[in-house]
Order: C-alpha cells, then structure tokens, then sequence
C-alpha cells in the first residue's frame, strides 16, 4: 500500500509509492480517479439536460395558463394572466444542490490510506 504524505489538515497530498510497486499502483489510482471525473462530467450533463427540459414545460405551461409571456413577473399561483407560477425554482435548486455534492464527492475523493487504516483499527480495538 502507498505510503502517504499528510498535510497539516490530515489530507493527503500525494501517495508515494515505493519502488517494488512501480508506476502500475500510480496508474490504478490515476484510472480510478479519471473514471469518477467522467461519471461526474456524465450525471452533470444529465443534471442539466433535465433542467433545460424541466425549463421548457414550465414555459410551454405557464404561457399556455398565464395567456402569453409574463408582463407583471412571477407569482406564487397559476392563472392569472400575464404572470408565471414560480415553481421551476425549486427543481432547480434541487437540481444545482446534486450537482453541487456529486463535484464536492468526486473532487474530495482521496484513497484510503494505511494510516487512517491503523487509526480505525485502534479504535475498534479500544471499543472492545
């Protein structure tokens, strides 16, 4: 297993790998690594191809229940004429906190290192 090198915040910065190992451990992580960006890059254009499509039936809707485009702004209740039910917020918003956690989840992604390993054991081993 790398050997890591920490930060002052405990993350690490790098993975050493000794010599034995060679490049083929570097080369898993660096596969592992690009194969989570790219399922990322996947759900985020999928995140945002739902929302375009989630934009174009709230316009065709809110058109076809205001009587044409919003003159007076948006409201919280449909039919009135000439102003647009808000409700594409909320999809929205929704839409933009996923996306927003995948990237956190897929940037922060570090692999497991020994010593968190020993650190974990010597707390299962002190919770007997």
């Amino acid at each position: 297993m790398p050997a890591p090198q920490t930060t002052t915040d405990e993350t690490p910065a790098a993975v050493v790998v000794n010599r034995e190992q060679g490049d083929e451990q570097v080369r898993k992580l660096a596969v592992e690594q690009i194969e989570r960006k790219r399922r990322f890059q996947t759900r985020a254009f999928g995140a945002a191809a739902v929302a375009v499509l989630l934009v174009i039936i709230w316009a065709i809707t809110e058109y076809q229940n205001a009587g044409g485009w919003p003159t007076s702004g948006l409201s919280q209740s449909s039919s009135i004429p000439h102003k647009w039910n808000s409700w594409i917020v909320y999809p929205l918003v929704g839409l933009g906190l996923f996306v927003a956690i995948d990237w956190w989840q897929t940037r922060r992604h570090r692999p497991i290192t020994e010593e968190q390993i020993r650190r974990e054991m010597d707390r299962l081993r002190g919770a007997r």
